[in-house]
């Protein structure tokens, strides 16, 4: 698959482990007609790379790809660790977020069935995965998804087995029961009129999210008074600050908000209601199912009935990341990142801390 355009390539970024030179370039690539999905390559340029898989990352239902997986500052890029370790990253946008192509309903107001359905991302994802397999020569890539990134890698890889030799899912669900207090029954999502069904007129096609938003939870569930000694408040700036920048109409509301279709919140809500909305038995990757033990989106049970269902998996790992929450990736060090990077580059084979450097 070709790229349609350049959007341009940053300068190099030094970060991290000495020396260590992270590269990022920026390209569209086109999933269908009418729709380009946003790629950035992360790179550290003298890091060996051939034999490790490289890895797509997919955000979750609200904040796209950058704000989630390549900030700015130290301790809030995933996708640069992850390249120090080797491997070469693509963190991608799906249609209706950050710099892929939007819904023209996403133009327009709210009113209207949700958007942006797992369906659409899965192609979108598919198209990204032909296009690095050919940019970097692999016949097979790895996924890494977060939250309903999670069920939208896990959903492609069953679908898609052949393309697929490392799957990460972290706190992701997976239809594990009935119960779930944010996001199932008698919750906002449902409508009210019909129980059980997803509550299409109340929620909109899309949703606003000004900053504050983006982080409520987030500190609801750290256990600490002083958020700042959990999460380095620079982190958080960032991460609001990169989400709104993602949205080229954020400026126009009051507050500043962003954008996100309302497709991924269905369809979490029949997954948090007990509809499984795809098969992992036909998943033949190695795969790794992490869950933060403070996470407020997947359960154990998810964790349980994917271990269940995974029966054609090349292997299987489920590991509990000790009191860290649904941010673990954006959290210090010490509050569960640390382990998080050990568990996924221990996974896909590649080496934490000082780089590899090629022969000369």
């Amino acid at each position: 698959m070709t790229v349609v355009g350049i959007l341009g390539l940053l300068g190099a970024l030094v970060a991290g482990d000495a020396g260590a030179e992270v590269t990022r370039a920026e390209f569209l690539v086109p999933a269908e007609p009418g729709i380009e999905v946003s790629v950035r390559e992360v790179k550290d340029t003298g890091m060996q790379v051939a034999n490790l898989a490289p890895l797509i990352l997919v955000h979750g239902g609200r904040v796209p790809g950058r704000a989630s997986f390549d900030l700015p500052v130290e301790g809030g890029s995933l996708a640069a660790d992850l390249a120090r370790a080797g491997h070469a990253v693509y963190v991608m946008d799906v249609r209706g977020y950050g710099g892929s192509t939007r819904p023209q309903a996403m133009g327009v107001p709210v009113a209207g069935p949700p958007l942006v359905g797992s369906h659409e991302v899965v192609r979108d994802v598919h198209a990204v995965v032909g296009w690095v397999q050919a940019r970097t020569g692999q016949r097979r890539v790895g996924l890494l998804g977060w939250a309903t990134g999670g069920h939208w890698a896990g959903m492609y890889a069953s679908l898609h087995p052949e393309e697929v030799s490392h799957l990460v899912m972290l706190n992701a669900l997976y239809a594990g029961s009935a119960e779930h207090k944010l996001l199932g029954r008698g919750t906002d999502l449902e409508d009210p009129k019909r129980p059980g069904r997803f509550n299409a007129e109340g929620q909109g096609a899309y949703r606003w999210h000004p900053a504050a938003s983006l982080v409520g939870v987030w500190d609801r569930t750290i256990p600490l008074e002083d958020k700042a000694q959990w999460r380095d408040p620079a982190v958080l700036e960032a991460y609001q600050r990169e989400a709104l920048a993602s949205d080229p109409l954020a400026a126009t509301r009051t507050p500043a908000a962003m954008r996100a279709p309302s497709g991924a919140l269905e369809d979490s809500f029949y997954l948090a209601t007990g509809r499984q909305l795809w098969d992992a038995a036909s998943i033949t990757a190695r795969v790794l199912i992490l869950r933060a033990e403070s996470d407020f989106w997947s359960r154990p049970e998810d964790v349980t009935r994917l271990q269940e269902h995974l029966v054609h998996a090349a292997s299987v790992k489920a590991v509990v990341l000790p009191q860290a929450t649904h941010f673990v990736h954006l959290d210090r060090p010490e509050r569960g990142r640390r382990v998080l990077l050990d568990e996924v580059t221990r996974f896909t084979g590649a080496k934490r801390g000082a780089p590899a450097r090629p022969a000369k």
